[in-house]
This record gives structure tokens, C-alpha cells and sequence, in this order.
């Protein structure tokens, strides 16, 4: 069984289509489905079941692929030890991150990160708090962003606060709040929400708000992406609650002239969190937290509670 083998499973398995895995490989894709042929001859089982409309693993494919993906980031880690050794940071370094993320500007995190380290490879994953939170505990990322309650604590990882902000309204520019200096949550619980799904930590952050004044809203619209959220709001189908540095970086981008941002009195509060694995970061790991000012040996304050997910929101998913 070689590397390379594993690899093309993965790609596959990732891809759903031997064609775009050859790509992503780029191998030819005879010789991806031949090397792939050949581990089943030799695993005595067929990892894919091959029609002409769709690939997707067998059972046996997926106790497999668990494996290989554990194996692959093995020898990604010995040769990221052997790198280090000799003073280069090579390897990959998987980041993750929330779509509302303001208290980092990744982006130039990741390129100043790029500069000093060329030979690393960055992975980028943008999801939801808490699933990112699971992955940085399985090992499959390295480092994530969150944005959840500010009583709540990522579990089962190292995590570091970076931020914490009062969300402010947003309505449409001609909503008849879009006057108002300040509103509070009371008012507020008679309009219209946009607002992410239930049970996320985007979400949890106004339920638990309202709920805790006593009051009920009516979120009409649910979204998952936070841009397509915006862009409801902006059109007038309902308010949103959001943190203001994240308003505020939208101004310019479509539709943003057509919003306007109100202080709430008593505003839910959201707190930023950069999380990594509780076990030694790999070198490319190590070296991006550096850049945050961040010593991942330094574990004073940073370890969240046993178990995984986020503490506090009361949640199967937490999202931005």
C-alpha cells in the first residue's frame, strides 16, 4: 500500500468523481482509477461503487478512508518534524473560520504567514463555530475562528479570546427604525427577523437575549450564508442583529448603502475565539499563532472544558 494510493482515495472520496480527482491529483485519470483498482485488489474490497451518474464509497470505503486520512496527515507531520529541524516550516496548516470573523484580518494573517513560509500549504475552511471547533478537535484543521456568546467557551480545545462586541441592528435604509439613535430589545421583538438557523451560535447569541428579557421574536427568514443575510435585510424583509465591526467592514460591498446600523441597549454580546488542538501544533501551526502573538506552550487560560462543541449555547451546531 503506497502514499499516493491514499491519496487518490482521498481525492476521490472528497470529490465524488474519479475525473475531478485526477485533476485535483494531477495524474491522468487511468492511472488514479488503476492505482485505485489495485488497492481494492489488494485490500480484497471495493472502496467505490462506480455508476455512471455518481461514485460514493462503500462501507467498506468509508472504515477505510478514516484510516488514510490518519495515515496521510502522519506522514505530513514527520516530514513537517524533519523540515523543522533543519529550520524550514513546510507541511500544511489547516485554518477555519466563520464568515462574520473581524478581530483577525485572516487574509493578511495568512499571507504575511505565506511570505515568511512559502513551502507550507494553507487550507481554508469557512463553517459554523462549532463544527469548526469539532474539526480542530479531530485533527482534521489546525486553527479556527469562531464567533459565539460571550458565555460560552469553546470545549475540548486550547482557545485564546481575542474580541468581544454589543451586536447593533440592522435594518434597511426605509425601515421606519432606520431614524432611531438607539433601540432595545423590547421594541425590537415586534419586527421581523433575518437571522441564521436555530440552535447555531450566531443564532444562540439573540435567542438567548431575548429570552432572557422575557420576550419573543419572530425570525421569518433563516440563512445560512451571512453576505445572503445582509442582502435580505437590505431589501426590507427584516432586521438582523450583527456586530457592528462586521457592519462595518461591509460598507462598499452590493447592497450595504441600503442598510443602516442601530445601537441596542441591551445588546447580546459576542465574543471571538481563536482555537487549536490541545495536544503540541505541528511547526505551520505554530508558526501562524506566532503571527497572532500567540505561544501555543503558554496553556495559562486557554484550555476550554472537557468534552467538544461549544460550551454554553446549548447546541448540535454553532455557526457565526
Amino acid at each position: 500500500m503506497e502514499l499516493q494510493q491514499l491519496r487518490y482515495v482521498v481525492a476521490v472520496a472528497e470529490t465524488n468523481s474519479f475525473t475531478r480527482a485526477a485533476q485535483r491529483c494531477h495524474v491522468v485519470q487511468s492511472a488514479l482509477s488503476h492505482q485505485i483498482a489495485r488497492l481494492e485488489k489488494e485490500l480484497g474490497a471495493r472502496l467505490f461503487e462506480r455508476t455512471s451518474r455518481r461514485v460514493r464509497l462503500t462501507a467498506a470505503g468509508e472504515a477505510f478512508l478514516s484510516e488514510a486520512r490518519q495515515c496521510l496527515h502522519a506522514a505530513e507531520r514527520a516530514a513537517a518534524g524533519v523540515a523543522a529541524a533543519v529550520g524550514e516550516v513546510r507541511g500544511r496548516l489547516g485554518v477555519g473560520l466563520i464568515p462574520t470573523v473581524t478581530a483577525v484580518d485572516v487574509p493578511a494573517v495568512l499571507g504575511e504567514f505565506h511570505r515568511r513560509h512559502p513551502h507550507a500549504r494553507v487550507g481554508l475552511t469557512v463553517g459554523a463555530s462549532d463544527e469548526l471547533t469539532e474539526q480542530v478537535r479531530r485533527g482534521e484543521i489546525d486553527v479556527a475562528f469562531l464567533g459565539i456568546p460571550a458565555t460560552a467557551r469553546p470545549r475540548g480545545v486550547a482557545a485564546r479570546e481575542l474580541t468581544r462586541e454589543r451586536l447593533v441592528a440592522v435594518v434597511a435604509a426605509g425601515h421606519p427604525l432606520a431614524g432611531e439613535t438607539s433601540v432595545d430589545l423590547r421594541r425590537l421583538s415586534g419586527e421581523v427577523f433575518v437571522d441564521l438557523p436555530a440552535k447555531t451560535a450566531g443564532r444562540a447569541q439573540s435567542d438567548l437575549a431575548f429570552a432572557a428579557a422575557g420576550l419573543a421574536r419572530d425570525v421569518a427568514f433563516e440563512v445560512t450564508n451571512a453576505d445572503y443575510l445582509t442582502r435580505l435585510v437590505a431589501a426590507g424583509l427584516g432586521v438582523a442583529l450583527l456586530p457592528p465591526s462586521y457592519v462595518a467592514g461591509l460598507a462598499g460591498t452590493v447592497g450595504s448603502d441600503g442598510m443602516v446600523a442601530i445601537p441596542v441597549a441591551d445588546a447580546p454580546t459576542r465574543a471571538e475565539f481563536v482555537v487549536w488542538g490541545r495536544e503540541t501544533p505541528q511547526p505551520a501551526a505554530a508558526a501562524f499563532l506566532a503571527l497572532l502573538g500567540i505561544d501555543p506552550a503558554d496553556r495559562s487560560g486557554t484550555d476550554g472544558p472537557t468534552g467538544s462543541g461549544v460550551d454554553g449555547v446549548g447546541a448540535d451546531r454553532a455557526a457565526s
